[in-house]
C-alpha cells in the first residue's frame, strides 16, 4: 500500500455527518471490494511501504517570500519522509492520505465511467458536471498549467502531453502517481508508487505506463 489522495474531511461532515474516513470506507471501498482508505487502519501498518523520499525536496529558500508558493511551503514546511510516520498514516487527511494499490485507486473511481453497472455508480448528469470547467491557467502553488474541473483536472497538453483529448478526468500526486477516469473509453488508469519522482504532477514512468495503456486500446480498435 502507498499513500495517495483525497477530498475535503470538512465538507465530507457537513454534508453527510461522516467522517471523510467513514464516508469512502462505506460508500466507495466496501461496496466496490476496493483495498483502499483513508487514513491507515492499525491493523494494515504491517502492509504499507515507506515512501522512498526524492533528491529533490521543496526548498522555500527559492521561492518570493509573497508568493502563495512560499506561503503554502511554508505553513509549515514539510518533506515528502512525513508520508512515513504513524501520526501521518492515522491522519484523516483526505488529500494526501488515501493508502491503497493502484488496483484499488482504479476501483474508486469506477462510478465515474460503469454508468448502471453493478456496485456504486453516478448518473451522465452527474458525471458531465465534472467537466464544467471552473479554471484555466498557471497554477500559484506549483506553477504548472492546469485546467480545472469539478474536482478534477481535464487534460491541456500544456499540462500533461503525454494524455489523450476527449473526456478524461485525472490528477496525480507528488512523486508520479496518477489516476485517471476515461469517461468516452470507459475505464479508469492508476498508477502508484512508493520510490518518488521529483515530479510535482506525472512523471515518466507515469506516462511510460498510461501511453502503453492507450497503444492497447488504440489497437484494439
Amino acid at each position: 500500500m502507498s499513500p495517495g489522495r483525497g477530498g475535503s474531511p470538512r465538507t465530507a461532515r457537513r454534508i453527510t455527518a461522516s467522517s471523510l474516513r467513514d464516508l469512502v470506507r462505506d460508500r466507495l471501498a466496501t461496496p466496490l471490494g476496493a483495498d483502499f482508505q483513508i487514513g491507515l487502519s492499525t491493523k494494515d501498518l504491517h502492509r504499507v511501504s515507506d515512501v522512498i523520499v526524492p533528491v529533490f525536496d521543496v526548498d522555500p529558500s527559492v521561492l518570493d517570500r509573497g508568493s502563495a508558493a512560499y506561503r503554502t511551503f511554508t505553513g509549515p514546511a514539510f518533506s515528502a519522509g512525513a508520508a512515513n510516520t504513524a501520526d501521518w498514516r492515522a491522519a484523516d487527511l483526505g488529500a494526501a492520505n488515501g493508502h491503497g494499490n493502484a488496483a484499488s485507486v482504479a476501483d474508486v473511481l469506477s462510478p465515474l465511467v460503469t454508468g448502471s453497472g453493478a456496485g456504486p455508480s453516478l448518473r451522465p448528469d452527474t458525471v458531465d458536471l465534472i467537466f464544467r470547467e471552473q479554471s484555466n491557467g498557471v497554477d500559484l502553488v506549483n506553477g504548472l498549467h492546469v485546467r480545472w474541473g469539478i474536482g478534477f483536472a481535464l487534460p491541456d497538453r500544456r499540462t500533461l502531453p503525454w494524455l489523450p483529448g476527449g473526456r478524461i478526468a485525472f490528477w496525480g500526486g507528488w512523486g508520479g502517481s496518477m489516476a485517471i477516469a476515461d469517461i468516452d473509453r470507459r475505464m479508469t488508469i492508476s498508477y502508484v508508487m512508493n520510490r518518488m519522482d521529483a515530479d510535482l504532477l506525472g512523471s515518466s514512468r507515469a506516462a511510460a505506463y498510461v501511453g502503453a495503456v492507450y497503444d492497447v486500446v488504440r489497437g484494439s480498435r
